[in-house]
């Protein structure tokens, strides 16, 4: 099994990325779906948030009410970091059950773990290969703005919540442009597989000599 920890900042093109490795026949295992699904309702996850910042974050069903939440935790680093100790290890766990069964199922698999705050979460070195989708700070600011409805200072101020873009690059092994259009991506992409296919197959025929 192959790992690739794919990161980038928020509309850098990252999800068209993942995208297209999922169409190429990776394992693509989404951090940010996991972590909905930590905090699905009858999860423990849920119980602890509820347990931790009160019912008033429930919405009448008995789901989370994120925009509740995020009213809570928003501008508190103290409840922020609260809330992401109940849910990254519920998302590592998850996480982990997803790799073993791919593994399970294709021994030869490459498993893109799709992760947004890679680098803010401490899991840099844990991989294969950690890819970084790269675009300039004021072409993700008018996809945000542009294709997003956001205001100009949400957009920034989502842009800052994140690593720096220095930060994302200093510890890449690969770096993909995202600052064009989404087929050139796509095409960076389509050339990373194919080194990684041809690395796994070189290291097979290495296992099958020593064997």
């Amino acid at each position: 099994m192959f790992r690739i920890g794919l990161t980038g900042g928020i509309a850098s093109g990252k999800s068209s990325a993942s995208q297209r490795f999922a169409e190429l026949g990776a394992v693509v295992i989404d951090h940010d779906v996991l972590a909905r699904e930590a905090v699905a309702p009858g999860t423990v996850g849920l119980d602890e948030v509820a347990e931790t910042f009160g019912e008033a974050v429930l919405a009448p069903d008995g789901s989370l009410d994120r925009p509740a939440l995020g009213r809570v935790v928003f501008g508190d680093p103290d409840a922020l970091a609260r809330l992401e100790g109940i849910i990254h290890p519920q998302v590592r766990r998850l996480s982990a059950e997803r790799e073993a069964a791919a593994a399970a199922s294709t021994p030869d698999a490459v498993v893109v773990h799709d992760i947004p705050l890679l680098v803010e979460t401490g899991q840099v070195g844990t991989f294969h290969l950690l890819v970084v989708v790269d675009a300039p700070a004021e072409v993700r600011l008018a996809r945000l703005v542009d294709g997003r409805g956001l205001t100009e200072a949400d957009a920034r101020a989502r842009i800052a919540a994140q690593a720096t873009d220095a930060e994302r690059l200093a510890v890449a092994d690969r770096v993909l442009d995202g600052g064009g259009d989404v087929d050139h991506l796509r095409d960076q992409v389509d050339d990373l597989w194919v080194r990684v296919r041809q690395e796994i197959a070189e290291e097979l025929d290495a296992d099958e000599l020593e064997a």
